[in-house]
């Protein structure tokens, strides 16, 4: 467990952080991190207020199998179907989560103490079964601080009017682009305007728009370290926090217009942005470039433990390092392309693969209970 004195020097980057009014959520679940106390100690001691899961955090915990043996073993003597064996699991740990961070949910007054899943990731080009399915997990975790995570695919979008419409809260995945960004946040207007048609207390619904940070640079600066040359490698590790500040540029420019004035008369919350994929892949970048150089007002920012951790002991919180670089945000984002590097075929190939990896961690998650459920099953015979 962490010392007092421990906690007090760990409070001091992320407090600046939160301070800074940046929401820090962790971007990981388990089990075992639930049941070892981990979970609410670093509610506690390192100013997490929020957890996002995906796919392939769920793969990593339940393919260990640490934590949930007895669960499996229930499910097989049951013989249910592995989908439903993966929802039980994913779902209760869900739960058990937003439990242990309801308090921050009461005390923020709803905006924090969040806990997100996501729909079934084999369903993101088909908006009638991710609206189904929203539905389903909505009710399946049965708290109020739960999230439900749709995908920013074209499909995606009208299933977030639909869903924000029926009054649940929704965390928008995999953006990677300007242009999708700004869809997402008329959906999410379009959506307050049914809820309020319907009758719904519109006080009462939240979301986040995760706006993925660290796969822009990875793309980018494999093209730009083909290309060689000085121009070109000097831009490298800038398109991402470019393209992250335009975002937040756009955010300020939607939630300040007139149809949003009318939605904040009704008592709506605004769509916050979240910085995901914050966790740095290149050795090359300082281990928190990705919350240093990302901080504004109103903004989440989900990360990987280790950043958390790196934030805690080195982190550089010198208050809001987006704002202000709007123009040489542009500007970066234009030298990039005048090197013919197109940001619209690497965000296009970036939400391709996001979909993708998110299959495929389903599906090697799928698999691993099969064989968990058979073999327990062949135990019990």
């Amino acid at each position: 467990m962490i010392t007092v004195t421990e906690a007090t020097a760990v409070a001091g980057a992320l407090k600046r952080l939160s301070d800074e009014g940046v929401s820090i959520w962790l971007d990981d679940l388990s089990r075992n991190r639930i049941r070892s106390g981990n979970l609410a100690e670093l509610v506690a001691t390192q100013h997490v207020v929020g957890v996002t899961t995906n796919p392939s955090i769920f793969q990593a915990a339940i393919g260990s199998g640490e934590g949930y043996e007895d669960q499996l073993a229930d499910l097989a003597v049951r013989g249910v179907t592995v989908d439903e064996a993966v929802r039980m699991m994913t779902t209760a740990d869900v739960r058990a989560a937003a439990d242990i961070l309801h308090p921050v949910y009461t005390t923020s007054h709803g905006v924090d103490g969040r806990v997100s899943i996501e729909v079934d990731p084999r369903l993101a080009h088909d908006t009638a079964a991710t609206i189904a399915e929203a539905k389903q997990l909505a009710w399946l975790v049965d708290r109020p601080n739960v999230m439900i995570k749709i995908p920013a695919t074209k499909a995606g979008l009208p299933a977030i009017t639909e869903v924000i419409g029926l009054g649940i809260s929704v965390n928008v995945t995999l953006i990677f682009s300007l242009e999708r960004y700004r869809e997402v946040m008329d959906a999410y207007l379009a959506g307050l305007e049914k809820a309020h048609s319907n009758g719904l207390d519109l006080s009462a619904i939240h979301s986040v728009a995760s706006f993925f940070v660290s796969r822009v640079d990875s793309e980018i600066d494999k093209r730009l370290t083909v290309l060689g040359t000085d121009e070109a490698l000097a831009l490298k590790g800038r398109a991402a926090l470019a393209n992250a500040r335009l975002a937040y540029e756009a955010y300020e420019e939607v939630f300040a217009g007139d149809r949003w004035t009318t939605l904040a008369g009704a008592k709506a919350n605004k769509q916050r942005p979240l910085w995901a994929s914050t966790g740095v892949k290149d050795p090359a970048y300082k281990d928190t470039l990705y919350v240093d150089d990302l901080v504004a007002p109103g903004t989440v920012n989900t990360m990987p433990e280790a950043t958390l951790h790196a934030t805690a002991d080195h982190g550089a919180i010198t208050g809001d390092t987006v704002t202000g670089g709007y123009a040489r945000a542009r500007a970066d984002l234009a030298a990039v392309a005048a090197l013919g590097i197109s940001y619209d075929e690497v965000v296009t190939r970036l939400e391709d693969e996001g979909v993708a990896k998110f299959e495929a961690a389903w599906e090697d998650l799928l698999n691993t209970v099969t064989k968990s459920l058979l073999s327990r099953g062949a135990d019990a015979e």
